[in-house]
């Protein structure tokens, strides 16, 4: 039996952070960052039965095309996307009764729709990109056992290749889920390794007053290529979406809009009108 400091519910027996109960999610899950883009998501729903929020978590869960879906907001960052997918693994797969593992584990498939800044020249503003794999400099994983859900030689070559400080958490490379990238794939879609990183300004090569401790860091990034694999683009939850799903055993898919191009400086001039383009285009495919 799980005690009640690590299966934390609320006094209405809702998960703590997320603040729902079990029936309230759908086994197939989009999530988005911010919390305004959920309504963006549930106003294609033929209906809506569930809206709840606490925090920068906001959940609405309905129908669409005879089909349940759940959209959920998580906020910024690879450690709220820690709270997120283990909070809707412990809605669909304990009993809250008895604080025990059921016994047969539900899967849920979670898609996340995010903005995302291009580091190649050739994906244009306003594009949009799968994620095939995520690579993460934000060391969520290594907090969990995960032998053998990572490519180690992806990491080690990538290493090599950016003279990467051992001072900064070690990369680490998970693959999306092969069903959920079939069913959402099409002539539209860009595809390539998406770099999860650990904040938006630094981390991002961003300089404003603060110098960063590698300043050639990202142009070693759009140059690394292994095998047919280089990196497209950079945000900051993908890698933690994989690697926690596929430990869970849930299916995960990253889909990107591009709003910047990092290497050409160029930056949306309608970024609300690409990324509402892109939740449709997912909505879409996923109910065909």
């Amino acid at each position: 039996m799980l005690e009640a400091s690590e299966l934390i519910l609320n006094a209405d027996n809702s998960i703590y952070h997320l603040n729902l109960l079990p029936e309230d999610i759908a086994d197939t899950i989009i999530i988005v960052g911010d919390q305004n883009r959920v309504p963006e998501v549930s106003k294609h729903f033929d209906s809506i039965e569930v809206k709840k929020e606490k925090r920068e978590f906001v959940t609405h869960t309905g129908v669409l095309k005879g089909k349940r879906i759940t959209a959920l907001s998580t906020g910024i960052g690879a450690d709220n996307i820690d709270i997120v997918i283990n909070e809707l693994d412990a809605l669909a797969n304990i009993d809250f009764k008895t604080r025990k593992i059921k016994k047969k584990p539900k899967q849920l498939k979670i898609i996340r729709i995010g903005t995302s800044g291009a580091i190649q020249k050739d994906i244009p503003v306003d594009s949009f990109v799968m994620s095939e794999y995520a690579l993460g400099f934000d060391g969520v994983l290594h907090f969990y056992k995960h032998e053998g859900i990572c490519d180690e030689a992806f990491s080690e070559a990538f290493v090599k290749h950016t003279d990467w400080s051992d001072k900064k958490p070690w990369p680490y490379l998970v693959p999306c889920d092969a069903s959920l990238r079939e069913t959402l794939a099409s002539n539209r879609i860009r595809y390539g390794v998406t770099l999860t990183n650990s904040g938006f300004y630094g981390p991002q090569g961003r300089k404003l007053r603060l110098d960063v401790q590698d300043p050639s860091l990202n142009d070693k990034i759009a140059n690394f290529k292994y095998g047919d694999l280089r990196i497209t683009n950079l945000e900051m939850e993908s890698s933690a979406i994989y690697g926690l799903c596929k430990l869970l055993g849930h299916q995960a898919l990253s889909m990107n809009c591009i709003i910047a191009n990092r290497v050409l400086g160029e930056f949306s001039e309608n970024p609300r009108k690409t990324i509402n383009s892109l939740i449709a285009y997912t909505l879409d495919r996923l109910t065909r």
